[in-house]
């Protein structure tokens, strides 16, 4: 990821992408198991469907517990925006109107497997992050740069473990 010089109010972005030996239908199953993502990712601790839900739909909510060693513990709820199987999944956290981040992947068939894409937005909602910013507003820049490119290497370890399961 190269230096951009964003900031928070940009609405930066980031997107990894893979190719998996294994058909859209296969990866979607995983892919749309939220349930399933704490054990593919460092930072996101649990994930729990509420109001009845058990699978993803536009509408659908669910409360993710996260942990980071510089950010602390903290807990949101996302709401699902997109739901197209075997395509995309989107969610938007906190509030679909104003989000914290927004969180996708995108399935497309490809060389007989699937290229899977996952893309994530900060903003334009306050997010933890809004809070070191805050603090120290003179390094804005460096703490999005920063933030971004931690998510880059949590995003390509996710798609690796999802690349493994497809593939298994």
């Amino acid at each position: 990821m190269e230096w951009t010089g964003a900031r928070y109010a940009d609405t930066p972005t980031v997107e990894v992408r893979t190719w998996l030996d294994a058909p859209p239908d296969r990866v979607w199953e995983i892919v749309s198991d939220v349930t399933l993502m704490p054990d593919l990712s460092d930072e996101l601790q649990s994930v729990q469907w509420l109001d009845g839900a058990v699978r993803p739909a536009v509408g659908a909510r669910f409360v993710g517990r996260s942990r980071h060693e510089s950010l602390g513990e903290w807990e949101t709820t996302s709401f699902v925006v997109e739901c197209e199987r075997p395509r995309v999944l989107a969610w938007a956290v906190s509030d679909p109107a104003s989000p914290s981040a927004v969180w996708r992947f995108s399935l497309e068939p490809k060389d007989g497997g699937t290229e899977l894409a996952e893309w994530m937005q900060m903003g334009p909602g306050r997010s933890g992050l809004s809070f070191a910013i805050d603090a120290m507003p003179d390094k804005e820049e460096k703490i999005v740069f920063v933030r971004l490119r931690e998510f880059e290497r949590s995003m390509t370890a996710t798609l690796g473990h999802i690349k493994k399961l497809a593939e298994a």
